[in-house]
């Protein structure tokens, strides 16, 4: 017990400190969930846009397997990409493997379902009478779709947090792809298993702060935006 207390202390001191390793991997793994983030949403907010104003015979089934794919395991998308990108998959000639590149488009994938599930559902629960009304008053097809969207626009955000939060809490893809290398593809959380299985647990709980920190921080903001 008291190398655990005294293993908490380092890890603060390395916090307070603002250790550079610490501070290196915190900000990687921000910056590769971040950009996965935004690039699924440029995405996934037209597309479920799309599916929701437009009527199609497998529209329902299409909305299902989507739903379906909201808890699709990591390790399974982080083989999907591996083979993808690997040098006898079809895409291993860009030499993507194991790089920040290939750890972003991994992620894109994995949010993608949820971003366009949660997207699909906040139109969903805009008032109907929002749309008659606007069409009623002379609004075409796609400012229709742009004042649902703007209804919608908290619940929107809410998905976003939500798809960022899967990614950075993510480890199965980042081990599969990004191959945990120091100082490139090492982030919060594939650096915590490795610390953790050589037992230097002073780093892995340092990183395990940040990580809550940032889960608290999402939450709040979920909340928040839940009350709008």
């Amino acid at each position: 017990m008291a190398e655990i207390w005294q293993a908490l202390i380092i890890a603060l001191k390395l916090i307070v400190s603002l250790d550079q390793e610490v501070v290196e991997i915190a900000a990687r793994s921000l910056q590769i969930s971040t950009t996965s983030s935004l690039l699924a949403s440029l995405l996934c907010i037209p597309l479920a846009s799309l599916i929701h104003f437009h009527n199609f015979p497998v529209k329902r089934i299409l909305i299902n397997i989507i739903q379906t794919l909201f808890s699709v395991p990591t390790v399974v998308i982080g083989l999907f990409v591996f083979v993808l990108f690997s040098r006898a998959g079809p895409l291993g000639g860009l030499s993507l493997l194991f790089t920040p590149t290939v750890m972003v488009i991994g992620q894109v994938i994995l949010i993608t379902p949820i971003l366009l599930g949660l997207t699909i559902s906040a139109l969903s629960g805009v008032d109907k009478a929002l749309a008659d009304t606007a069409r009623s008053l002379g609004a075409s097809g796609w400012q229709t779709a742009l004042i649902i969207l703007r209804e919608a626009r908290y619940a929107v955000l809410a998905a976003v947090i939500m798809a960022f939060g899967r990614a950075i809490s993510e480890v199965g893809l980042a081990l599969m792809v990004g191959g945990n290398i120091r100082g490139f593809t090492r982030v919060i959380t594939t650096a915590i298993s490795l610390e953790t299985s050589k037992g230097e647990l002073e780093l892995a709980i340092a990183l395990g702060i940040i990580l809550l920190t940032i889960a608290l921080i999402i939450n709040i903001a979920l909340n928040r935006i839940q009350q709008r």
